[in-house]
Formats: C-alpha cells, sequence, structure tokens
C-alpha cells in the first residue's frame, strides 16, 4: 500500500470523526474547516508515523486537539493585539472628538494639493525629502508646498468658531 493508499484509507475512515470533533469545539464553520484541513495535513506529512487500525483516531484526535489549542493561543494573541493597537490608538488621537472634528473640517476646507502634502507630513511622518519624492518635486519645492499648506491650515482653524484646540503656527 502506498502513502497516498493509507492517507486516503484513513482519511475516509475517519473524516467524519473529526469533523464532529471539530464542530464541537470550534464557534465557526471556518475555525472548523481549519482544524480539518490541518490535522489532515499534518497525517499526510506524517503518514508513516500514524498508528495502524483505530489507533489512527485516536492519533488524529491528539492532532486536532494540538491544532486546536494553536488556534486559540492565535485568537488569543490578536484579541491582545487589538486591544493593544486600539488603546495605542486612542491614546494618539488629541484632544475630544469635538476637537478632532473641528480640525477634520479644516483640513477638508483645504485645497487637495494642501490635504495631500498636509497628509504625508504628518500622518505617514515623511520629511520634506521623502515628501518631494513621493510628489515628484524637489525638497526645496515641497518644504515650501508644506510650509504654505501649514500657514492655510492655521488661517482656516482661526477664520473657524473656537474650540479648545490652540493652534499655533504650524
Amino acid at each position: 500500500m502506498t502513502d497516498r493508499d493509507r492517507f486516503e484509507a484513513v482519511y475516509d475512515a475517519y473524516y467524519s470523526a473529526i469533523h464532529q470533533y471539530a464542530a464541537r469545539r470550534t464557534g465557526s464553520p471556518d475555525d472548523t474547516a481549519d482544524v480539518i484541513s490541518e490535522t489532515f495535513l499534518t497525517a499526510w506529512r506524517r503518514i508513516g508515523e500514524v498508528p495502524e487500525g483505530e489507533r489512527a483516531l485516536l492519533w488524529l484526535y491528539g492532532v486536532a486537539r494540538r491544532v486546536l489549542a494553536n488556534q486559540k493561543r492565535g485568537a488569543s494573541r490578536r484579541a491582545g493585539l487589538a486591544d493593544r493597537l486600539r488603546d495605542e490608538l486612542a491614546a494618539d488621537r488629541p484632544g475630544t472628538p469635538a476637537d478632532l472634528e473641528y480640525v477634520r473640517a479644516a483640513f477638508d476646507e483645504l485645497g487637495e494639493r494642501d490635504r495631500e502634502v498636509l497628509a504625508l507630513a504628518c500622518w505617514e511622518e515623511l520629511s520634506s525629502e521623502q515628501i518631494a519624492k513621493v510628489l515628484g518635486c524637489t525638497a526645496i519645492a515641497a518644504r515650501t508646498r508644506l510650509h504654505r499648506a501649514r500657514k492655510r491650515l492655521a488661517a482656516t482653524l482661526r477664520r473657524r468658531p473656537s474650540s479648545t484646540i490652540v493652534m499655533g503656527e504650524a
């Protein structure tokens, strides 16, 4: 019997049991499918280690159990990362939502060129030299455009109704 024949025999005999095992322990059909596919992928890669007869099912349960544990650890890490990212993003936001809207409205009043150069400088944190490469101009031209865009934003903020934001010369 070839490795392929052996794998197909194990798959045919125990797919249903592994499917039920995974479905009872996961929260979605996608997670169930992931457990099944990882379990049988491991069986394919290690077909020489899969025991004969019904002991193969116990071996597959052990593999599925480890796959589920890895899946849970991964979900836990992703949730922790999402929480940290959410906290970092919240910490990066200056002021209150009203302040953000005030600045966003002023930003939206600017021309497209001003918005682009300000976004490259503030959001992407690019230097004048880097902005120049993105815009296809010299570093001096990029610095000049950025300076003028900042002045226009400051003027727009001064014209709008007052806010708790103090805007100096940007």
